[in-house]
């Protein structure tokens, strides 16, 4: 009996219409007729008729495949390029990375060896590098270090020399001049009035030579202690003021173990910041505060805020011996110096790490 039906395609997952469409099969759907022949006789036919659905859904199931496996391979190929890539130049990250770590402070890791020639040798030559490099600052803080040292032998010799020898020497003016005054004849008042001059200008020179001894002379840190230097740094000041600015000082954390280089110098940049302070400037008020943190490193910090105006930039960058001065005593002892604006004034802050 005659019978239909279509197999291999159960009607599902057809192909869309487009591509449908591309492949063009419905115009050629004719059927093709067979004849089914048995003991050389005909006792039927078989008809088939094509099916463009269900060969667009068959080709279209094979293109899915293939295509799922060509990008399948094409995305394999990609990551293996990529991974190969990046082991390539994995090196040049880390050499990289230890350049600019060339100008930090501390211990510097040396880069490894590679299995590349090239990047070997630019390994190899990094490294040197690096070894110069701390070579050089090693030196530059023994240099710097030095400079201090003498600076303040050199401040320690004209104290003493203006102590001893200037000041006998203001003395024996002044007694020559009062001697002058006193045997001028009395017709020459212009040689008692040359004399009382003298007597004038030598006492100004012998008022101005305390506060000159007491800007060179350092306090004895082992007896006194830095909180003690500095307060009496600010009873100094403030006697030489009697009026505006309003000085305080703030002293926090434990100094009685602090070196006496890390004194000596906490004490100078604090002279420095206070005459800055006041020379550059019209503060009301001048707030100074000494702390030492207790947790990690051990730091001295010294802290002054004024509310005297003043430009950061422009004060960070100018050439001035004072910033200069304290930069370089804080280079050999690992320290930093920062200036930040506070709206109507200039805080600076200097970190020195002591041993503790």
């Amino acid at each position: 009996m005659p019978r239909r039906f279509c197999g291999d395609w159960d009607g599902l997952d057809a192909a869309p219409a487009w591509f449908r469409k591309v492949l063009a099969w419905e115009a050629n759907a004719e059927p093709t007729i067979r004849a089914i022949v048995y003991r050389e006789r005909s006792i039927g036919s078989v008809t088939a008729w094509p099916e463009p659905m269900a060969a667009a859904a068959r080709v279209w199931r094979r293109m899915r495949l293939a295509g799922g496996l060509t990008l399948g391979l094409a995305a394999a190929t990609v990551l293996l390029s990529w991974l190969a890539v990046m082991r390539l130049v994995a090196p040049v990250g880390r050499i990289v990375r230890g350049l600019e770590n060339l100008d930090t402070t501390g211990m510097r890791s040396p880069l490894p060896r590679f299995a590349a020639a090239e990047f070997d040798r630019i390994a190899l030559a990094c490294n040197g590098l690096a070894d110069r490099l701390g070579r050089t600052e090693a030196e530059r803080a023994g240099l710097m270090q030095r400079l201090v040292t003498v600076q303040e032998e050199e401040r320690q010799a004209l104290a003493r020399d203006l102590h001893d020898a200037f000041g006998q020497c203001l003395a024996a003016a002044g007694a020559r001049a009062a001697a002058i005054e006193l045997a001028a004849p009395s017709d020459r008042e212009d040689l008692r009035e040359d004399a009382r001059g003298i007597e004038a200008v030598v006492s100004t020179m012998r008022e101005s030579l305390p506060g000159a001894l007491a800007r060179l002379e350092l306090p004895d840190f082992a007896g006194i202690g830095l909180d003690d230097a500095l307060r009496g740094l600010i009873a100094t000041w403030r006697g030489q003021l009697r009026s505006s600015p309003a000085l305080h000082l703030d002293v926090a954390g434990d100094l009685t173990d602090i070196p006496v280089n890390v004194s000596v110098s906490v004490y100078r940049i604090a002279q420095e910041l206070l005459t800055n302070a006041l020379r550059h400037g019209r503060p009301s008020r001048i707030f100074m505060r000494l702390d030492r943190a207790e947790v990690g490193r051990r730091t001295v910090t010294l802290t002054l805020d004024d509310d005297g105006g003043g430009n950061v930039p422009q004060t960070a960058t100018h050439t001035g011996r004072g910033l200069v001065g304290i930069r370089a005593r804080l280079a050999p002892l690992g320290g930093s110096l920062s200036l930040t604006g506070t709206g109507n004034g200039i805080r600076a802050c200097a970190s020195v790490p002591t041993i503790g």
